[in-house]
This record gives C-alpha cells, structure tokens and sequence, in this order.
C-alpha cells in the first residue's frame, strides 16, 4: 500500500514548497528512485524548472517535462499521468491526484499559508479515511 507523507512548513513566502521539493528531489535521485512532480500548474512547473538548475550552487539533478515527452529521473508536470516507472510522487496541486495509488510513496509539501493548510488537511483525511498509512515530518 502507499505510504503517504506530510511535509509541513512554517514558511509562507513565495517558492518555500518548491525549494523543499528540490531538496527531495535532490535526495531522490541521490538514492536513484524516480520521482514525478505533479503541480498545481503550467508555472509552478516552469518555476520548478528553474529552480531545479540553481537551488544549489555546483548540484545538478536531471529533470525533465511531461509534457515533452522526456524519461529524466525527475519529471515534472501538472495535467497528465506520468509513466509507470516512476516510484516516488510530489502532489503540490490542491486536490490528491487520481493516479496516486500506483506509487509506493507519496509526498504532499504543505506551507503555512491559510488556504494550503486548509487544503492539506482535506487530503490529509481523504487518505486517513481510506487506510493508508500518515506521516507528518514538521519543518
């Protein structure tokens, strides 16, 4: 079954999800597991993009769009399913994506801002009310 993670953050300044999930995806492929990012929009993953070049000086963490098509161990998007290969998911859209059952773990990166948490925790019940197994990591 799923394993499902809540990162909480205290932040609420522009970009403070997207720098942890650079963070992780710099651990993720540092233990070689795929990851899919799936955002909230075109520009968060455009915003992604970037930052996954320059959060950290002399790092360098292969990344790719979905929507080109690309097989990078990092993908990211918003309006589509990813391939089956990939193990790990980032939801930071507001609703839990139809196709996160297929991952063994997934990862929701919440900020402090009113309507993420809010929105946090309607997902955090819609998977405690089916069984699977929370855990939350404050930062």
């Amino acid at each position: 079954m799923t394993r499902v993670d809540f990162y909480v953050l205290a932040d609420r300044r522009p970009l403070a999800r997207e720098r942890i999930v650079c963070r992780l995806a710099e651990k993720a492929y540092g233990q070689q597991q795929r990851l899919y990012v799936h955002a909230q929009a075109a520009a968060q993953v455009e915003a992604l993009d970037g930052l996954l070049w320059t959060f950290r000086q002399q790092s360098f963490i292969p990344h790719g769009r979905l929507s080109s098509g690309d097989s990078e161990p990092v993908l990211l998007g918003h309006d589509g399913e990813p391939p089956h290969d990939y193990a790990l998911l980032i939801n930071l859209a507001p609703e839990v994506p139809l196709f996160f059952s297929r991952f063994e773990r997934v990862i929701e990166v919440i900020d402090g801002t009113p309507e993420r948490r809010a929105q946090g925790r309607e997902r955090f019940r819609f998977y405690k009310d089916r069984g699977y197994s929370l855990q939350t990591h404050k930062l």
